[in-house]
């Protein structure tokens, strides 16, 4: 951090339960040359990735379902959401965390994978970078049920659906995950299917 505009005065944890959000002070240099003390939340969840899978001979893609309690407060009736495979990083790199969770939630152990693009999702007020990738899978590939790590409460719906289908569901709404939007907006822009 080597901004000369930016001068942090305090840090404070607000919650550090499930992830840490933390309160900062700072000093910003504005363009008129005056110095002005602002405060905001961070919250840091660490990094992740995610990745679409498709198949070219099918014209399908893989995607999973599960409940998100965020959704379901602020108007998801279900909590349900469709979304591409993702997870966090935690110790790994994005590519060898990326192939542990499309076997955990997609039972798919894939072969060659593509980075795509990373992307901060939501800059106001999460550090998260994402790194989004693509694969091909097959039938072949299939290693297990997926559905996700008992562990981590994870309950997921593995769904396999016609790439036409899974990019119509975005005008319909029945898609509202920004990363699984912007992942199958990729593969209809670069022609993957």
């Amino acid at each position: 951090m080597s901004n000369p505009k930016i001068e942090i005065l305090k840090t404070e944890i607000l919650s550090d339960n499930w992830y840490t959000l933390r309160k900062i002070t700072y000093n910003y240099l504005k363009k008129d040359g005056h110095w002005e003390t602002q405060s905001r939340e961070a919250y840091d969840r660490g990094n992740g990735a995610t990745i679409l899978l498709y198949n070219k001979d099918s014209k399908t893609v893989i995607l999973t379902q599960q409940f998100r309690l965020p959704t379901y407060l602020n108007g998801n009736e279900t909590g349900m959401l469709i979304e591409t495979c993702a997870g966090l990083l935690d110790k790994d790199n994005a590519e060898e965390c990326i192939r542990r969770e499309t076997e955990e939630e997609t039972g798919y152990k894939i072969s060659a994978v593509e980075k795509v693009f990373e992307v901060y999702m939501s800059p106001g007020s999460v550090t998260e970078i994402v790194y989004f990738f693509v694969a091909e899978y097959t039938k072949a590939m299939k290693v297990n049920e997926g559905g996700g790590v008992q562990e981590e409460q994870e309950n997921i719906e593995v769904l396999e659906l016609d790439f036409n289908k899974a990019y119509g569901m975005i005008a319909s709404g029945e898609i509202k995950d920004a990363k699984t939007i912007m992942l199958l907006q990729h593969a209809k822009i670069n022609g993957l299917i």
